[in-house]
């Protein structure tokens, strides 16, 4: 089988490829999805998300134990099936902020990913319930929900008033460009289910006689001839295969691309000897700059009333606050608080033990924004079977230790305030902790992933970045990366609509 363009990967990127770059009827476009079609019913259901993770459609990664972590190692669950990690996610819609968009233009010397030259990506992917406006769109093929009072939590609505007692400013959403202060989660809901990447992208155009979806394959490495990607090897169906192809879009993510390359004999050779694969092209940035979102679960609370079952997806508000002062209304956010509408802690924690118990408790998230502790992935071997080796290092450096530590303060700040009286009977977690110290060894075992894994094929305008701002692999021909991968550094919400922007963006210039 030849295809024009040969896309690795049906996530939320690949989606969006599938579906744009096959609208020019002309191209053959052939898509690779190791995983088959997700019937599983709850997966539709918001509030069930935490406890699908798992399942037969999550790729279930492990970290290595993690020493600021309290040793622990944690689960890190993907996407497996059409819509990639858009089946598993908490369905928040968040781009980010300018600030985080300035850094991408500081990394990669390319306006291209500015907030305004993404703005227009933004509100195209969308159909926003409030309509559209400057900052939103309303035709796009993704629901973005802003739940009004009729869905939200009274507990959440009250947990926004007490910012507001506090001096945080009250938002309009996550989306408009600055991020700081209080508001409902935006999220990729409609008629109460989760919608997503594929049912928004992929589905509508699997009729097209030149998009071609192949699932349940494996695909082993690249094929690699003079300096030039020319397809891929494969598993379908019990068989092996050579698809060729005269340009391959990786669009396996954070850790699907880099262990695909490193597979195929691309990256660092030091790496790869380790793993017993002879190197093609040294890249050494392959697989270098992960990074990812922590939060911490967290600071719990005993209610005086019932706590309503959620009608959305448990974790309805994040606030996103500058530890310059919780009333700057622009620039970078440093840190976050999220109201779960329920109790959530680590697996650190025993609810029996700490008195957590549904409907009758409820908890404040914290974390860091954009931490700067940067870890790696490898392979352990040549095959797909070998485990990967996946090293975040969090809270490695003192930056992400002490905004971690005031995450922690501003989410006991909240939660003790006046405008919490109603629902504050008790605290149940952390309790008293005497100096930093005490404060680093409960966030080291509450710390939990926000599943937000990035930049390990980042771009940027130095040799030494795998990617260029255009999105090119450097050093191969006829290769291009588009998913969250390629980030430089995180965004500080979750990273999935910057994700569909990014592609969204590749694909209104491609000119291959």
């Amino acid at each position: 089988m030849h295809a024009d363009i040969l896309i690795v990967g049906a996530g939320s990127a690949g989606s969006v490829l599938a579906n744009r770059l096959s609208a020019d009827p002309s191209r053959r476009v052939v898509v690779l999805e190791a995983g088959e079609p997700v019937t599983d019913p709850e997966m539709r259901r918001p509030e069930l998300w935490p406890f699908i993770h798992g399942r037969s459609y999550d790729w279930a990664y492990r970290t290595v134990p993690q020493p600021d972590l309290a040793g622990r190692s944690l689960e890190w669950a993907r996407g497996k099936g059409p819509g990639g990690s858009s089946l598993v996610h908490a369905m928040a819609h968040m781009r980010g902020c300018r600030a985080d968009f300035d850094r991408w233009v500081a990394a990669t010397g390319d306006e291209r990913w500015s907030w305004d030259a993404l703005l227009p990506y933004f509100r195209r992917m969308e159909s926003f319930s409030g309509g559209a406006d400057a900052a939103h769109g309303a035709d796009g093929p993704l629901p973005v929900l802003l739940p009004g009072p009729d869905l939200s939590s009274p507990l959440v609505a009250d947990y926004v008033a007490a910012w507001s007692s506090l001096g945080a400013p009250r938002i309009k959403g996550h989306n408009r460009g600055e991020m700081l202060g209080a508001t409902p989660n935006t999220l990729t809901i409609r008629n109460g289910e989760r919608v997503t990447a594929a049912d928004a992208y992929l589905t509508p155009v699997l009729d097209r006689p030149n998009l071609t979806i192949l699932t349940g394959v494996d695909v082993h490495r690249l094929t690699i001839a003079g300096g030039r990607v020319t397809g891929a090897e494969i598993t379908r169906e019990g068989r092996d295969e050579t698809l060729s192809a005269d340009e391959v879009i990786l669009c396996g993510g954070s850790i699907g691309d880099p262990l695909l390359l490193m597979r195929s004999g691309v990256g660092d050779p030091a790496v790869l000897s380790d793993a017993g694969v002879a190197t093609v092209v040294e890249s050494v940035g392959v697989g270098a700059n992960l990074h990812d979102h922590l939060l911490g679960a967290g600071n719990v609370y005993r209610s005086k009333q019932p706590v309503p079952p959620t009608r959305l997806q448990l974790s309805e508000s994040m606030t996103y606050l500058s530890l310059k002062g919780v009333d700057r209304t622009t620039g970078p956010a440093d840190i976050v608080v999220g109201c779960v509408v329920g109790p959530s802690m680590s697996e650190s924690f025993s609810m029996d033990a700490v008195g957590a118990i549904p409907g009758e408790s409820y908890t404040l998230l914290f974390g860091v924004t954009n931490p700067t502790s940067r870890g790696s992935l490898r392979i352990s071997g040549p095959e797909l079977s070998d485990e990967p080796i996946i090293d975040p290092a969090y809270l490695t450096t003192e930056h992400d230790r002490a905004a971690f530590r005031a995450a922690l303060a501003h989410a006991r700040m909240v939660g003790s305030s006046t405008a919490m009286d109603a629902w504050r009977a008790e605290e149940l977690l952390p309790g008293p902790l005497d100096g930093e110290a005490a404060q680093d060894a409960f966030i080291a075992r509450a710390a939990i992933t926000h599943h937000h894994p990035v930049g390990t094929l980042r771009m940027g305008a130095g040799d030494d970045a795998p990617v260029t701002p255009e999105l090119r692999f450097r050093g191969l021909d006829g290769l291009r990366v588009v998913d969250a991968s390629v980030i430089p550094s995180i965004t500080a919400g979750p990273v999935h609509a910057a994700v569909l922007a990014i592609a969204e963006s590749f694909a209104d210039v491609y000119d291959g």
